[in-house]
């Protein structure tokens, strides 16, 4: 017999089995457009040939479903894993396919633990180059579940140009940060308007507030997305933006955006940065 000592060490991060690179969306408040983001960063990087999974994590709002188009429950595979929907070529799962309509989940911490771990291991991804996580905005439970669950590529921080929304990203860099996360970048979203009468941009929410806070927290800036109509559309309609292709006007941005996701994480990944674990 051999005694032991000492209290018990935390599960390390297990990684996905044939999922390549994890990306967290996430920010500080809730209405700066992270989810649109998001979803189309998924189909964006879809679009450029990788093949790409998306997890609604955003529990409490499950908005993925309205974006994709789709609201059909996931099946069972025979071996008792989730089959993931799909839909434009993009592999998603979402509390929204399994509880549809306007109940609201009353779930606290644990349960939450629960159902993230179970959307991450019981779910049949496949082989993925990137699977795109839609964090719930502020810095509770989720991420931290997230983070001890499975190792991190890194983070994507979504603002606006307002100080109101800059002040919450500051904390939602600062936590990824104490989580030992890394930082892909910031990017301003709705961050300017451009007339359709004159082609003038108007500053909506202010200006330059996040490529400003990028340079104070030295984390890189993936650019500027426009607040535009058809974006908020495409989210509503089920049809995003991006699908139109990287040439269309008002997928630009976003394709821009993708694409300087795309290869931070290929340089944090060429460099060993994604996370292993959380003391």
């Amino acid at each position: 017999m051999h005694a032991q000592s000492g209290a018990p060490q935390p599960e390390r991060p297990q990684a996905i089995p044939g999922v390549s690179q994890i990306i967290a969306v996430g920010s500080g408040k809730g209405g700066v457009g992270k989810t649109t983001l998001a979803v189309n960063l998924a189909l964006a990087l879809s679009r450029l040939g990788h093949k790409v999974g998306l997890l609604d994590a955003d529990v409490y709002g499950p908005n993925v479903p309205l974006m994709l188009g789709e609201s059909a429950e996931p099946q069972m595979a025979p071996d008792g894993r989730i089959v993931p929907s799909e839909r434009f070529g993009v592999r998603s799962i979402s509390v929204g396919y399994l509880n549809p309509g306007d109940k609201p989940l009353v779930w606290r911490g644990p349960m939450l633990h629960s159902v993230i771990k179970q959307f991450l291991s019981r779910v049949a991804w496949g082989e993925l180059d990137y699977l795109v996580v839609d964090l719930p905005p502020g810095t509770g439970d989720v991420v931290i579940s997230l983070a001890q669950t499975v190792p991190l590529t890194g983070a994507v921080v979504v603002t606006t140009p307002s100080d109101v929304s800059l002040q919450d990203a500051r904390k939602a860099i600062e936590m990824f940060r104490q989580v030992q996360v890394e930082i892909l970048g910031l990017a301003e979203n709705m961050s300017y308007f451009v007339c359709p009468h004159c082609n003038h941009e108007i500053d909506v929410f202010a200006t330059g507030g996040g490529e400003r806070t990028a340079q104070q927290f030295q984390i890189p800036f993936l650019g500027r997305i426009e607040l535009d109509p058809t974006i908020r559309q495409g989210g509503d309609s089920g049809q995003p933006v991006v699908l139109a292709g990287e040439q269309a006007n008002n997928a630009k941005s976003l394709f821009a955006f993708a694409r300087k996701v795309q290869a931070r994480a290929e340089e944090l990944k060429s460099s060993g940065g994604s996370v292993l674990s959380i003391d």
